[in-house]
């Protein structure tokens, strides 16, 4: 199985990105074959552009997001990493959403409407968030999120939601325990997933 790793923190050594280093390594470990986006790192511009906009007359894919269309045009599996900031995705990740999985790639016109062009492709994300997950469950901020991200997404893209997993309560002060069991959850989860192709 191949996937898509896709990042998105400010900080090298946060907990979100520990997060996507332990789904990588426990993915190829399993067979898996990873291609490990790190948004921050790679500098990518999550601003969308006028003629990146379907409909301009001079309607363009740019040289940056036609090259990681070509990089991740064949996983089978997209997995989204990124905390919740005022209960939403970082622009970074909602910025690489827009531009990569935009119009040509994740969808194309069709009669009058949009066909799905991800179809028999899969979506899996992880969250994380300072709040307790029970907060962000009973306030609606996680569902609010899966909503209008993971399904409208999927929905778009025809990609199957796998799951949409949250850790809750992630702080400086939290125990290395309670990280290392969060990462084994991560990582169980990756070799499921490799295991199960």
């Amino acid at each position: 199985m191949k996937q898509a790793v896709i990042v998105a923190h400010p900080n090298a050594d946060s907990y979100t990105v520990s997060v996507a280093k332990a789904f990588r390594e426990s993915a190829e470990q399993a067979g898996g074959v990873v291609v490990f986006r790190d948004l921050y790192r790679m500098g990518f511009d999550p601003c969308l552009h006028s003629e990146e906009i379907p409909g301009n007359s001079n309607f363009k894919v740019r040289e940056d997001v036609a090259g990681e269309r070509a990089l991740i045009s064949d996983v089978d599996t997209f997995v989204l990493i990124y905390p919740l900031w005022l209960n939403a995705p970082p622009a970074m990740m909602k910025g690489y959403i827009d531009r990569v999985f935009g119009y040509g790639f994740g969808f194309g016109p069709e009669n009058d409407g949009l066909e799905p062009r991800l179809s028999g492709r899969k979506l899996l994300s992880i969250t994380s968030s300072g709040a307790p997950r029970h907060w962000v469950v009973d306030t609606g901020a996680l569902n609010a999120v899966r909503t209008l991200f993971d399904t409208h997404l999927a929905k778009v893209c025809g990609l199957a939601v796998l799951d949409h997993i949250h850790f809750g309560s992630i702080t400086p002060s939290m125990t290395a325990e309670s990280v290392e069991r969060n990462l084994n959850s991560v990582r169980n989860t990756a070799s499921w997933l490799n295991r199960a192709a």
